[in-house]
C-alpha cells in the first residue's frame, strides 16, 4: 500500500500539496491584502507554508505572484515560474526560478512537474514584464494532479493525462465580474469533462475581494462553487467535488 496524498486549500489560487513525498505550494498569496484586494477569510496558519520544498508560480498577475509571500517563503527557494519572468525574480532578490514553457518538465525526487498551456494574459502590472501563463502537471509514483492556474478552456485539456487524480479548477475570481482568460462555474464544469479527474477541488473564489465590495453582489463570492457542483451533476459526471473551506488538510488519494 502506498503512501496518503494530501492537498490543503489555503484559498484563492493558493494551495499546499503533499504528493510524491514533496511539499508544493502553488500561488502563494499569505497575507491580509494585496493592492485593493482583502482576504476576507481567516488568517493563514503559517504551519500550512512552513517547510516548503518547491513553489509553482501560474502567471504573473498580482494575485498569483505576491513578492512578499515568496520573500517570507525564502529566498533560495526552487520556484518554478513562467518563461520571460527568470531575470526580473532573479533581480528582486528570488535565486532559484527556473522558467517553463508549455511542455517543460522539472524533477524533484520522485515528482515530475510539466508545465502545461494556460489560456491567459501574462502581463506584471502596471509596468512589469510578460511571460507565459502556465498550468502544471504533477505526477508522483502513486498519484497525479492538475494545478490550472488562470486559464480558459482549451481542447488539449482532455490529452494532459489519462487517470488524473484531482484537478484543481478555478471556478471564479475576486470581484463580482470575469475578465476573459477565465473560467466560470459552467466552463470549469465542461472543463472537467474534458480531463476526466477522479477528483476536482474548485479554487480562485471566496478568498479575495475588493475592499468596500463585500456589500455589492454578496452571493457573487461564496456561489460559484456551489454552481459548479450542480453544473457538474447536469453533465452526468462522476468526478468527487472536494468543497473544502481554506486551511482544512484532506486526502485526495489514500
Amino acid at each position: 500500500m502506498g503512501r496518503p496524498e494530501h492537498m490543503t486549500f489555503l484559498g484563492h489560487s493558493t494551495v499546499h500539496l503533499e504528493i510524491g513525498g514533496q511539499r508544493v505550494l502553488t500561488d502563494p498569496v499569505l497575507f491580509e491584502r494585496i493592492t485593493i484586494l482583502q482576504r476576507v477569510v481567516k488568517p493563514l496558519d503559517p504551519a500550512h507554508y512552513r517547510d516548503v520544498d518547491l513553489v509553482l508560480i501560474s502567471h504573473l498577475h498580482l494575485d498569483h505572484l505576491d513578492l512578499r509571500s515568496l520573500a517570507l517563503l525564502g529566498r533560495h527557494l526552487p520556484l518554478l515560474v513562467p518563461a520571460g519572468s527568470g531575470l526580473w525574480l532573479r533581480r528582486e532578490g528570488f535565486a532559484d526560478a527556473t522558467e517553463m514553457r508549455p511542455g517543460d518538465t522539472f524533477r524533484l525526487g520522485d515528482l515530475r512537474i510539466t508545465a502545461t498551456r494556460a489560456v491567459h494574459d501574462g502581463f506584471r502590472p502596471p509596468f512589469g514584464p510578460r511571460g507565459v501563463a502556465l498550468g502544471y502537471l504533477l505526477e508522483g509514483d502513486e498519484a497525479s494532479v492538475y494545478f490550472a492556474g488562470d486559464t480558459d478552456i482549451f481542447p488539449e485539456m482532455a490529452e494532459l493525462t489519462t487517470g488524473l487524480d484531482l484537478a484543481l479548477l478555478p471556478v471564479w475570481g475576486w470581484g463580482p465580474r470575469l475578465g476573459p482568460g477565465h473560467m466560470d462555474p459552467a466552463r470549469a464544469a465542461y472543463a472537467a469533462e474534458l480531463l476526466q479527474p477522479r477528483a476536482v477541488v474548485p479554487i480562485h473564489w471566496g478568498t479575495l475581494w475588493p475592499l468596500g465590495m463585500e456589500l455589492v453582489r454578496p452571493g457573487r463570492r461564496l456561489d460559484p462553487p456551489h454552481e459548479f457542483m450542480r453544473a457538474v451533476t447536469e453533465r452526468g459526471l462522476s468526478t468527487e467535488i472536494i468543497l473544502t473551506p481554506p486551511g482544512e488538510r484532506v486526502p485526495f488519494r489514500t
